[in-house]
């Protein structure tokens, strides 16, 4: 199974200085700045892949780049080891979920992959959000379900004609449905079309039990030969369990973005007898830089001063037992006392937020006290150490995303 990352020109600064927490003055971010294929030693995945709703987004200079360099020299991802590996793109329906219909045709999607150099891409798909799992039939859904489900598979027929025009390039015919069924008859329709490799859609917003629903009967309908890519995979932690469907490839950003996002798990290691545990990020939200806090200081609630105060030392208190000139103690009630006057929210009663940063300071202890950044053997975490697990803002933050989920 191949892991292709979900590209958003992620990119971290090398030489960040996380003492000052800034960057260097002459940095120049497009060429200084570092791809997860060029900070490690070897790209930790099996390929790319490039919405073509986030290059409409690029800013014009990116966007001709893009276009005139293609995606592989765009993106650095063109040295003799990075040339076998998948370059991939889709429209990006997400971009635009609430059009009535696609803004691109497929000559549209096939002029943007044949320009910027893709091996794969998608067929033009319209998103369906309502999911049924006891597969109702079509003469039960909304009339906007109907169109969107013919408009994915009407694009898929023409994309298919058009994108013959394209040499060295493999087609892909995207699936949406509003049930397992209605998918797994998408699936059969493509097959019939003459696409040896789909690529299923609209799993994003589905739990576990639901994907497995649907692989089973996609699985059911198609030849054990046709090739299936998950979009969007938002279950990466939960990946062993899909092996048995003889999956080809998924993309997915999920442990990217939980680094950030997710409440608790944020750094991701490998069990010894197999899978994934995760600890929770150390929360140091920047005193001159946090909105909440800036807020609370402006309206009198909090001191600024008092937590300017409070973070140097609390980062003072985790750089030292980083170092073993302290042991946990002292860093563990700096976190407490740092926590305590930061992790508030007042739109919940006082008991909920007591509650909350006890739950959160017993997940960081663990943290603290079983140290996995100093065992992992990645870069980030050998060159930043305890920096990794910190969770502040700017390009501190995106830094730490990369150990947490190079994993497949």
């Amino acid at each position: 199974m191949k892991f292709l990352f979900a590209d958003c020109l992620d990119v971290i600064d090398p030489l960040y200085d996380f003492l000052d927490d800034r960057s260097l003055p002459s940095r120049k971010p497009h060429l200084d700045d570092n791809y997860p294929h060029e900070f490690f030693p070897s790209a930790p995945y099996d390929g790319i892949l490039v919405s073509r709703g986030i290059v409409d987004r690029y800013t014009d200079k990116q966007y001709m780049r893009f276009r005139r360099d293609g995606a592989r020299k765009f993106l650095r991802f063109n040295k003799p080891e990075h040339l076998p590996k998948m370059m991939m793109g889709d429209c990006g329906a997400f971009s635009y979920v609430n059009l009535p219909e696609p803004p691109y045709t497929a000559a549209d999607m096939v002029d943007f992959y044949g320009d910027a150099g893709f091996t794969h891409g998608c067929s033009v798909d319209h998103i369906i959000f309502e999911y049924f799992p006891d597969n109702r039939p079509e003469s039960e859904v909304s009339e906007d379900v109907k169109k969107r489900y013919q408009i994915t598979l009407s694009n898929a027929e023409l994309f298919l004609k058009e994108s013959k025009a394209l040499k060295n390039f493999v087609p892909l015919g995207a699936v949406q449905g509003w049930s397992p069924q209605s998918m797994a008859d998408a699936a059969k329709k493509l097959e019939m079309m003459g696409y040896d490799y789909i690529a299923v859609g609209g799993l994003v917003p589905l739990n576990a039990p639901q994907i497995h629903e649907v692989l089973t009967a996609i699985k059911s309908q198609v030849s054990p030969t046709l090739k299936i890519h998950l979009l969007g995979f938002a279950k990466a932690d939960q990946i062993h369990e899909f092996v048995k469907y003889n999956i080809t490839s998924f993309d997915s950003t999920s442990p990217f973005l939980r680094a950030f996002k997710d409440a608790k798990r944020n750094y991701f290691v490998q069990r010894p007898e197999g899978g994934l545990d995760y600890y929770t990020a150390i929360k140091i939200p920047q005193a001159t830089v946090n909105n909440k806090l800036k807020d609370a200081a402006k309206r009198g609630h909090l001191n600024q001063e008092t937590i300017i105060d409070c973070e140097q030392s609390t980062l003072s208190a985790l750089r030292l037992y980083d170092k073993d000139a302290s042991n946990l103690e002292p860093a563990f009630q700096a976190i407490k006392a740092y926590t305590a006057l930061t992790n508030y929210d007042n739109k919940k009663p006082q008991e909920t937020n007591n509650a909350d940063m006890i739950r959160y300071l017993d997940r960081i202890y663990r943290t603290l006290i079983d140290r996995k950044w100093k065992s992992c053997e990645c870069r980030v975490c050998k060159t930043a150490s305890i920096e990794a697990m910190i969770l502040g803002a700017g390009k501190r933050t995106s830094g730490r995303g990369l150990p947490t989920g190079w994993l497949f």
